[in-house]
């Protein structure tokens, strides 16, 4: 069977006729479900399950579930979610080339990919693609629900199948893919069968497209082709080669100005000096080039010396159009060269990997108005004059804000909220989703003890079948978490448990750590602080920035990366964003281990 395809279209078509659903970059595949271990098939017939075992692994965990209703076959496609509404089709791309068993492997673990399901081909045996879209979407749904598949993606979730969301109201998921910088939207007709390999407009593609600016270079006319650059430093490279999209007017234009004003270097080319600047609609960047490329229009107002590589990477990304945004050129953090839009274009990329972390929680910033290098203060209340999409809550005297989106994220961050702080709990409960214990040293200079502090404390946790997580406090120190089930344990038992390990740690090594709160009795020892942890206090949530001139991020760490060579100052902004592309996030899985997480019984050994 071969997928049936898409016709692209730039109006939405409306109408209760439709049901509509985000499109996802990554590769279309069907699942093919027939005995024990299925077959995922992509769009040209080529079996792919070796590079992507997850998925494989995964049906091995729910077989049991699924084999009533084999054989069984889906349509979907193989992604890597950003967010909800977005996935990275090159790290998608990156995996399909792989063959090699252990570089796959290493490569699951950093980037696990989802299938997300949005049809049901075969059933128990029985071909479902006569039936219409929507009768197969209610047959999909309601499996989905018998063996206990989610049926809403959730980049969150840990089950590797999912089937897709369907939206009545386009302009409502259009928002969403929009803010979420998603690839766009699929609109089909509740009538329609599904026809193998065929290409239909019963069901349409609405590309949410994004305009990069560039500098036109070069012409080739054996293929048509125009080329264009922006500047990196000081060189220019190439990101793009175009040739449709234009008018037969605009394609007449742009040879001549090759003709007449460039420079002919063979038979063929024409090269242009850096002076005129157009507009390319595409829909990503693949770290080399735009991806399907079009014309959009001239650029005439544009200096080519702006047109350079942060610029394209914001354009790329554009702003949440419901976020007014006040002076993007303010410098932020001097010393490194971070302005406010550097800073904005950060708070959009980390959204994903902050967000959970901050939803559904009291916030407390600390804003700095004129940058790191002018006064801060910090700031619960919110102000009279936060827009209607942010949520609030209020408790006691105070009217606490809630970063749930990436809206309110930016909008945040506009306002220079440069330090984002997290009770331990969210707002429907009084007991902690995690343990922190937060190892302060000296100064940067003892770095290393904190580095030794945090291993000694994951030999114990290990040994107590605890699974926990590291990162960076952002300044001098390191902050160890310990997630827990939800709604479960009270401040009072997890004082229990840091206390002893605490006090464990400083009787092993009294010259370096102690629990002594006040610094001038701390003798240059590391401090550890297990009061902190504890109902109204806040920690600095994992990936915010810290106030420091560095720009420095409380950045998460996967264990093996504690050694001598490790640096605080290693993990400013910049370095975290090609971090978190080259890696991926060590706090991916957070939330989830928490089922296997023993505290019960460690506070029973603890107690007696």
């Amino acid at each position: 069977m071969k997928p049936m395809l898409l016709t692209a279209t730039t109006d939405i078509p409306s109408g209760k006729n439709w049901l509509y659903e985000a499109k996802y970059d990554g590769f279309r595949c069907i699942l093919e479900w027939e005995k024990d271990v299925p077959i995922l098939r992509s769009r040209n017939g080529n079996v792919l399950n070796q590079m992507f075992p997850e998925i494989l692994f995964f049906c091995h965990t729910i077989l049991q579930r699924v084999r009533p209703y084999l054989p069984l076959y889906l349509d979907g496609e193989l992604v890597i979610l950003i967010n909800n509404f977005q996935s990275n089709f090159s790290i998608v791309q990156l995996r399909g080339r792989m063959r090699n068993e252990n570089v796959i492997s290493k490569h699951v673990q950093q980037f696990p990919c989802h299938y997300v399901v949005f049809d049901l081909l075969f059933y128990k045996g029985e071909s479902q693609t006569e039936l219409s879209i929507s009768k197969r979407k209610k047959k999909l749904q309601k499996l989905f629900q018998t063996i206990t598949l989610p049926i809403s993606i959730n980049v969150e979730d840990i089950n590797r199948i999912q089937a897709i969301d369907v939206f009545i109201n386009h302009e409502q998921l259009w928002n969403k893919v929009v803010v979420n910088n998603g690839e766009g939207i699929v609109a089909k007709q509740l009538t329609s069968s599904w026809n193998s390999g065929k290409r239909s407009t019963n069901w349409l593609k609405i590309k949410n497209w994004r305009y990069v600016t560039v500098i036109l270079t070069k012409y080739n006319k054996s293929n048509g082709y125009f080329h264009g650059a922006v500047y990196q430093y000081e060189s220019l490279i190439e990101i793009v080669n175009f040739r449709h999209g234009l008018t037969v007017e605009e394609l007449e234009t742009l040879i001549t100005l090759f003709k007449n004003n460039g420079t002919k270097v063979s038979e063929n080319i024409w090269e242009l000096d850096p002076s005129i600047c157009v507009d390319i609609a595409c829909i990503s960047f693949d770290e080399k080039h735009l991806r399907e490329p079009r014309f959009h229009s001239f650029n005439f107002q544009k200096d080519p010396m702006d047109c350079h590589w942060q610029h394209m990477e914001k354009q790329l990304v554009p702003l949440p159009q419901n976020v007014q945004i006040t002076h993007p050129e303010k410098p932020i953090w001097p010393l490194i060269n971070i302005q406010k839009d550097d800073y904005l274009f950060y708070l959009q990329q980390i959204a994903p990997y902050i967000l959970p972390f901050l939803r559904n929680r009291l916030l407390t910033v600390i804003r700095f108005p004129h940058g790191v290098e002018g006064e801060k203060f910090y700031q619960k209340n919110a102000p009279d004059y936060i827009p209607d999409f942010i949520s609030t809550k209020q408790e006691d005297d105070i009217r606490y804000i809630m970063c749930n989106d990436i809206e309110s994220l930016v909008w945040l961050g506009n306002q220079l909220a440069l330090e984002f702080h997290v009770p331990f709990q969210t707002i429907s409960s009084n007991k902690p989703t995690e343990i922190v214990f937060d190892l302060d040293p000296p100064s940067v200079n003892e770095f290393p003890i904190a580095i030794e502090a945090a291993q000694r404390m994951k030999a114990i946790f290990d040994q107590f079948e605890l699974q926990s997580f590291v990162k960076t406090s952002g300044g001098k120190g390191l902050q160890v978490y310990i997630p827990l089930p939800l709604n479960t344990f009270s401040y009072e038992e997890t004082r229990i448990f840091t206390k002893f390990v605490c006090d464990f740690l400083c009787e092993q090594e009294p010259q370096w750590f102690t629990t002594e709160r006040l610094k001038k009795n701390r003798h240059n020892k590391l401090y550890l602080d297990y009061v902190q942890h504890s109902e109204g206090k806040t920690i600095i949530a994992p990936y915010s920035p810290r106030g420091n001139e560095k720009g420095l991020i409380a950045t998460p760490l996967n264990w093996d990366e504690l050694t001598r060579s490790l640096k605080p100052d290693l993990f400013s902004i910049p370095a975290v964003l090609e971090r978190i592309k080259k890696q991926g996030n060590p706090f991916r899985d957070f939330r989830y281990v928490t089922e296997g997480q023993k505290f019960e019984n460690v506070l029973k050994q603890l107690m007696d």
